[in-house]
């Protein structure tokens, strides 16, 4: 079993567009220590964080945040120890442009 921490993914999304941050890659096992949500713009937004197995459809029991406020030009970490299996999607939604999500943890293999 090897494991190799690192930048698992980053995005820039369009607004108000469910995007996927990141799909765990098959035979892997996956654990986040921390997800950052950037404001680069000056005005206050808002996102959304989903956990989807399997890549199923979104639904209300999948969010783990739900239009969380996030002040301009400030930045917003989740270190919830997000644990994923094979094919399981993390997604995200910007409420406007000047988002950015950088997701950091181990891909097991």
């Amino acid at each position: 079993m090897a494991e190799e921490a690192k930048i698992i993914a980053q995005s820039a999304p369009s607004a108000t567009t469910e995007t996927v941050l990141y799909t765990v890659p098959a035979a892997t096992q996956f654990i986040g220590s921390t997800l950052r949500v950037c404001n680069r713009g000056s005005g206050a937004t808002s996102f959304r964080i989903a956990l989807r197995p399997a890549g199923a459809a979104t639904t209300d029991e999948m969010y783990i945040a739900f239009d969380i406020p996030v002040a301009g030009s400030d930045t917003i970490g989740i270190t919830d120890g997000i644990t994923l299996g094979a094919t399981d999607d993390i997604t995200v939604y910007a409420g406007n442009e000047n988002l950015s999500f950088n997701l950091s943890g181990v891909e097991i293999t």
